[in-house]
């Protein structure tokens, strides 16, 4: 068996997203993908607005991978408690990914005040309700507040 056989695989799924990186598969060509390969455990789903836009992959997906809200947007933000309440697994988590909140807000024209009060928010909701809050920064997953920032020379 080798190495990455015995890693736990996390996979993004981009939905409603027609640039790239976008998703081209249905659910039904996923699920014997993601069922052979029993090291993907963790399912993230791109740009969830509701808990409507996760009801398809919980039916689908739950059985055997935990699914894992992205927040990228304030509707997101301002929806939290709606699109938690309609996750299935024991251990609950979802993603702030910091960018694209930051540029959802310029296209709604919110000003960038609003930014530390939307993180606050769904912080305080994290801590309060005992859900792992991961937060992008780049494509790297972290559930601490500390970041090491890492120079290439």
């Amino acid at each position: 068996m080798n190495q990455h056989n015995k890693c736990h695989i996390f996979i993004d799924l981009p939905i409603h997203k027609t640039e790239h990186p976008n998703n081209k598969y249905s659910i039904e060509d996923l699920i014997p993908i993601l069922q052979s390969y029993s090291n993907v455990k963790y399912l993230a789903i791109s740009n969830v607005e509701s808990a409507k836009d996760l009801e398809k992959y919980l039916e689908s997906f739950s059985s055997f991978l935990t699914l894992i809200p992205k927040i990228e947007s304030p509707t997101c933000v301002n929806n939290i408690e709606e699109i938690t309440n309609g996750l299935t697994s024991k251990q609950k988590i979802i993603i702030l990914d910091h960018d694209d909140l930051c540029s959802s807000m310029l296209k709604k024209g919110e000003p960038i005040t609003n930014f530390v009060e939307y993180i606050n928010k769904l912080t305080d909701y994290c801590t309060k309700n005992h859900i792992i809050f991961l937060r992008t920064i780049g494509v790297i997953f972290s559930d601490d507040k500390k970041r090491v920032t890492a120079y290439i020379k």
